[in-house]
C-alpha cells in the first residue's frame, strides 16, 4: 500500500495481542490509535450491514421473479387448453359432414347444426372435467402437504405437466378418430388439473409462510398465463398457417415455459444450498429456503419462535374459523367468474363485424386477451395497493356485488339464445363489462389470497394457505357447474 494509508481496527483482544502488534510493525503499517474502553469507532460493522441489506434485497427480487414464473407455470397449461378450443373442436368434427376444405388458423367456420355431439359439448365438458379434479386434488393436498416434501410436490407436478404437454404436441401430428381423440384429450385435461391443483396448493402454502408481498407474484404470474395464452392464439390466427402447424407451435411454446418454471424452482433449491449454513441472512429468506428442502433439521437455518408460535398445533377447523370470510370470498369470486367465463362470454357475437376480419378476432381479442390483460392488471395492483384492509367489511361487500355481471353478460348478444332478450347488443357494452369483470376478479381474488393466511399465527400460515387454495378451487368447480345452468337460462 502506498504511503498515506492508515490502518484502523478496534481494541478487540485479537487486535491488541503482542503478535499482532509486532506483525503490523514489521510490515510498516501505520495504525490509528484507539482510546481504550471507548465505543467502537470502526465503520466496518455498519458497512457489513449495508452489504447484507443489499444482498437481501437482491435475493428478495430474485425470489419474487421466481414466484412469478412459478405462478405463470401453474395456470399456463389450463389456459393453453382453454384457448385452443378451435383446434380441439376441429379435430372432433364428424368426418361425414366436415367437407373437403383445408382449414387454416384464420378461417371462420360456420358450424350451425352440422356440429357433432362431441364438438358442441366439448367446452362445457372440458371445463367440468378440469374443475372437479382441481377441487378434489386441492383438498387432497391439504392432507399430504405435511407428508410429502415441498420440493417433491412442486418439481414433480411441473415435470408431469411438461410430459403431458409434450404428448399433446406430438399427438397434433397423429391422425385419430373423434371419439378416441376426445377421450384422450379429457384424460390429459384431468391429469393436468389434478397435478396443477397440488402445484397451486403447494405454492400458496409456501408463500403463506412469508410476508403477503410474496403471494402477489404468484397471482400476477397466473394472470399473465392467460394473457400469454391468448396472445399466442391471436398470433396463430394471424399467421394464416395450417391449423395443425399452428397448434404444434402453440403447444411447444407451452412446453418451453413450463421447462423454465422447473428451472426457476431449481434455483430456489440452489439458494437454499448456498445459504443453509449462513446464520447472518434475513429471516424471510430462511423461512423460504427452509420450506423447500427436505434436509435434516440440524442443517436448516435457525429461526426463533415466539411464545405464540410454540403452542401445539390446532385443528384445521379452528384455522378456518379465523379465515372463513376470506375463504368464502375467494370462492364466490371464482364461482361468478367461471360461471360466465368462458361458457357464456365465448358465445357473444359481434354486431359490428359484418363478416369482416373483426368477426374472426372478436372473441380472441375482446374475450380472451382483454379478460386476461385486465385480470393480470388487477392481480398486479395488489403489489402497490391493498385496499380495503383484511378486516374491512367493504371487501366482502365488493365481492358480493360481482353477481351483477351474470345478468349483464346474459343480456349481451349471446348466440344461440332461446329465452332472454338482447339488451346490450353493441360490442362496446360487452367490452366494458369484460374490463370491469376481469379487473375486479384479479384484484379481489388476489386481496383475499394475500389476506387469508395473515389472519392466523405464523406456524398456521401454510395450512391456512392450503385452505385458501381449496376454496379457490371450490369456487372454480361451482362456477363450472353453474355455467351449464347459466347457458340453459339464455
Amino acid at each position: 500500500m502506498k504511503c498515506g494509508w492508515v490502518f484502523q481496527h478496534d481494541n478487540d483482544p485479537k487486535h491488541t495481542a503482542r503478535a499482532t502488534k509486532e506483525w503490523l510493525r514489521k510490515k510498516h503499517f501505520k495504525v490509528l490509535e484507539g482510546p481504550s474502553q471507548s465505543p467502537d469507532l470502526n465503520p466496518i460493522e455498519n458497512l457489513w450491514r449495508e452489504l447484507k441489506v443489499c444482498v437481501a434485497q437482491q435475493q428478495y427480487n430474485a425470489v419474487w421473479i421466481i414466484f412469478f414464473i412459478l405462478g405463470l407455470g401453474t395456470l399456463l397449461p389450463w389456459n393453453f387448453f382453454m384457448t385452443a378450443t378451435m383446434y380441439f373442436t376441429n379435430r372432433l368434427k364428424d368426418p361425414a359432414v366436415e367437407g373437403s376444405a383445408i382449414l387454416t388458423a384464420n378461417t371462420t367456420v360456420v358450424e350451425g347444426d352440422t356440429r357433432s355431439i362431441l364438438e358442441s359439448k366439448f367446452n362445457n365438458v372440458m371445463t367440468l372435467c378440469a374443475m372437479v379434479p382441481l377441487l378434489i386434488f386441492t383438498c387432497l393436498n391439504s392432507f399430504i402437504h405435511q407428508r410429502i416434501p415441498q420440493n417433491w410436490r412442486i418439481a414433480g407436478c411441473l415435470s408431469v405437466i411438461l410430459v403431458v404437454f409434450l404428448l399433446t404436441a406430438v399427438l397434433v401430428k397423429v391422425d385419430m378418430g373423434p371419439l378416441p381423440f376426445f377421450s384422450l384429450t379429457i384424460i390429459k385435461i384431468i391429469c393436468i388439473n389434478s397435478f396443477g391443483a397440488v402445484l397451486q396448493g403447494s405454492l400458496f402454502g409456501l408463500a403463506a409462510m412469508l410476508p403477503a408481498s410474496y403471494t402477489t407474484p404468484i397471482m400476477s404470474g397466473q394472470g399473465l398465463a392467460g394473457t400469454f395464452a391468448a396472445f399466442s392464439m391471436i398470433c396463430a390466427l394471424a399467421s394464416g398457417s395450417a391449423l395443425q402447424d399452428s397448434a404444434f407451435g402453440y403447444f411447444i411454446t407451452a412446453c418451453v415455459v413450463i421447462f423454465l418454471a422447473i428451472l426457476s424452482y431449481l434455483i430456489i433449491l440452489h439458494l437454499y444450498l448456498c445459504n443453509a449454513n449462513n446464520k447472518r441472512g434475513c429471516e424471510e429468506s430462511y423461512r423460504l429456503l427452509r420450506c423447500v428442502t427436505d434436509s435434516p433439521a440440524e442443517k436448516r437455518p435457525v429461526v426463533s419462535l415466539t411464545e405464540e408460535e410454540a403452542k401445539p398445533t390446532i385443528s384445521v377447523f379452528a384455522i378456518f374459523k379465523q379465515i372463513w370470510v376470506m375463504a368464502l370470498s375467494v370462492c364466490f369470486v371464482f364461482t361468478i367468474t367461471i360461471g360466465t367465463f368462458p361458457a357464456v362470454t365465448v358465445d357473444v357475437r359481434s354486431t359490428m363485424a359484418d363478416g369482416g376480419a373483426w368477426d374472426t378476432y372478436f372473441i380472441p381479442v375482446s374475450c380472451f386477451l382483454l379478460f386476461n390483460v385486465m385480470d393480470w392488471a388487477g392481480r398486479s395492483l395488489t403489489a402497490v395497493c391493498m385496499w380495503p384492509g383484511k378486516n374491512s367489511v367493504i371487501l366482502p361487500v365488493m365481492v358480493g356485488l360481482r353477481v351483477v355481471f351474470v345478468p349483464l353478460f346474459m343480456l349481451c348478444n349471446v348466440q344461440p339464445r332461446n329465452n332472454l332478450p338482447v339488451l346490450f347488443a353493441h360490442d362496446a357494452w360487452y367490452i366494458v363489462f369484460i374490463i370491469l369483470f376481469s379487473f375486479s376478479n384479479g384484484y379481489l381474488a388476489s386481496l383475499c389470497m394475500c389476506f387469508g393466511p395473515k389472519k392466523v399465527a405464523q406456524r398456521e400460515a401454510e395450512t391456512a394457505g392450503t385452505i385458501m387454495a381449496f376454496f379457490l378451487s371450490l369456487g372454480l368447480a361451482l362456477g363450472a357447474a353453474l355455467s351449464f345452468v347459466f347457458r340453459i337460462i339464455i
